[in-house]
């Protein structure tokens, strides 16, 4: 494993810690049929079920899903639990932070890659209009 790849599961880990990370199959079920997921990441040596079950998540969400170069036994030593075949991303600037992170991945998913980009301009658009509110609200419009 590479520095790229271990910056990728720490990023994980953060991620986990602020709460914009489910993990297991029905958490990540919920929220990809919710619409909050942005990203489901899927364990290489995950099995056929759970790649089905993954792939009709995303079916009824339509948020994108990967299979990322890491086992179940990596992923969950990141995340602080025995395995994880499945998690999903329910942050845009996380999700777009994580691929970049994994280039070669980046490469073959441009498409995934401009999305979660179109995403966090957005968010940051709406932080940065939330914050100009709070300072009108507190000091009044000027």
């Amino acid at each position: 494993m590479n520095d790229m790849q271990r910056k990728a599961l720490l990023l994980l880990g953060l991620a986990r810690k602020a709460r914009k990370l489910e993990i297991g199959e029905e958490p990540c079920g919920i929220a990809c049929r919710s619409g909050k997921a942005k990203l489901l990441l899927i364990a290489h040596d995950a099995g056929d079920h759970t790649f089905r079950r993954a792939r009709s998540y995303c079916r009824a969400g339509k948020p994108p899903y990967l299979c990322v170069p890491f086992t179940k036994d990596e992923l969950g030593d990141a995340l602080g639990c025995n395995a994880c075949a499945l998690c999903a991303l329910t942050d845009a600037p996380f999700a777009k932070a994580f691929l970049e992170d994994l280039p070669e991945l980046a490469q073959q998913h441009e498409q995934i890659v401009q999305e979660l980009t179109r995403q966090t301009e957005r968010v940051q658009k709406r932080r940065q209009e939330e914050k100009a509110h709070r300072k009108n609200v507190r000091f009044g419009k000027k």
